[in-house]
């Protein structure tokens, strides 16, 4: 068999050549596990459905949907839905194989799952994108459930959508659902802190990373790329700590303020005007000068394959933090490490929102609910410990955090493989 191998329909090269690449790196430390790491190579399932909707103007369109569980070896498949007009089967199936990593990395009794329709939600009126959500839901219906698959907000879905999924399942199953789907509205059984979860693990992670390095938060220069949900929380919470940001990089353009951008009046900028660009408060530069400016940190959080080889070499930071799901090429994963730049990798780093969607999928169960501050401890002292658990991993092997983070999560989720044997 050859080290590497491409399910159909994917490329050397794209987001799944890159998982199996991250996965290959494992293969050293696992020991008699390593008999099983084919069933991390191989998703357990993937569906493909159409999803065809009468438009406002009568026309009938047809969109592609798609849910992929990666593994369930450790509980329901837990996993986003972005809409996005380049959603493909091999980004899905991906995404899904990283939440294996990161819900096993993280601990919690999850395994991985990720869906997506190829879709321009701009494009669509508030009616379309209903359609779409309930007939996609209606068509992955078969496969998702709260005991079996829960997913969640992604890119371009939000809390309107995951509010429309559960009601078109709980109508298909004639009962009200909440746990099918997290990061609903508080009214529907959503939980306090959600939404600035994942922006909140990537701080608490980066300043977890910068305790161990000797870097300090106070006066630390971040540039962030995206400034939706991740970006725009995490930002928030740099500046609450006296650190810098002083550049932010979205798909309007890029600004800069060497001495500290007024986050809270950027993300009002961004509510008014859909993006950074324009922004009074700050100059603007081209898109690569993002790439060059000496920072201390570093936080890719928009999509993945950002960070490439040539970006890698001419990058002036210490660490990178990733916000996003994939966002460091392999390639550019080898020459950061050359140069002693610290990866922080996205499994451990933007676990934040799993976590709270893990605290509401318990909430839903025991209809009992915390307050966000009992939210937001509990997050802290799991990611806190996650982290510790993969720092000490790293130390230990002397290798990087990533296929440290890999090391831990491939290890539990083999584990529970072996000990679950074969069926029938």
């Amino acid at each position: 068999m050859t080290a590497l191998s491409y399910a159909p329909g994917t490329v050397p090269g794209g987001p799944w050549a890159t998982y199996l690449d991250q996965v290959e790196r494992v293969r050293p430390y696992l020991g008699p596990l390593d008999r099983w790491i084919e069933t991390l190579r191989r998703p357990k399932r993937c569906l493909v459905v159409d999803v065809p909707i009468e438009m406002d103007d009568g026309r009938v369109a047809h969109f592609e949907g798609f849910r992929v569980q990666h593994s369930l070896t450790r509980g329901p498949g837990k996993g986003g839905v972005r809409y996005h007009p380049d959603v493909t089967l091999e980004e899905v199936m991906a995404l899904a194989a990283w939440m294996t990593i990161k819900n096993a990395a993280v601990n919690l009794p999850y395994g991985g799952a990720k869906g997506g329709v190829r879709c321009d939600p701009s494009a669509l009126s508030m009616k379309e994108l209903e359609r779409v959500t309930r007939r996609y839901t209606s068509e992955i219906g078969l496969v998702i459930g709260p005991q079996v698959d829960i997913p969640a907000p992604d890119v371009n879905t939000n809390a309107q959508v995951m509010a429309w999924m559960m009601d078109t399942y709980s109508m298909n199953v004639g009962a009200t659902a909440t746990g099918v789907v997290t990061g609903k509205p508080i009214a529907l059984g959503g939980s306090l802190g959600r939404v600035k979860a994942t922006g909140r693990g990537v701080f608490v992670v980066g300043r977890e990373a910068a305790r161990r390095t000797g870097q300090p938060i106070e006066g630390a220069r971040v540039a962030i790329q995206g400034f939706g949900n991740v970006g725009s929380a995490a930002a928030e919470l740099y500046a609450a700590h006296g650190a810098k940001v002083i550049a932010v990089q979205d798909s309007s353009g890029t600004v800069l303020d060497e001495h500290g951008l007024d986050v809270r009046a950027l993300a009002a900028h961004v509510e008014a005007r859909g993006g950074v660009a324009g922004f009074a408060g700050a100059d603007a530069i081209g898109a690569e000068d993002f790439w060059r400016m000496e920072s201390d940190v570093l936080i890719p959080a928009a999509l993945e394959g950002v960070l490439n080889a040539e970006r890698a070499r001419a990058l002036r930071t210490r660490m990178v933090l990733e916000g996003a799901n994939g966002p460091t090429l392999p390639e550019a994963d080898a020459i950061l490490n050359e140069r002693g730049i610290l990866v922080v990798p996205d499994v451990i780093a933007n676990a934040g929102g799993v976590t709270v969607s893990y605290f509401e999928w318990v909430q839903d169960f025991s209809s009992f609910f915390w307050t966000e501050e009992e939210i937001n401890a509990r997050l802290d002292k799991i990611l806190i410990g996650a982290f510790g658990r993969v720092w000490s991993d790293s130390e230990k092997h002397r290798i990087a955090l990533r296929t440290a983070a890999f090391v831990v999560a491939c290890e539990r989720v083999l584990s529970a493989r072996e000990l679950r044997g074969l069926y029938p």
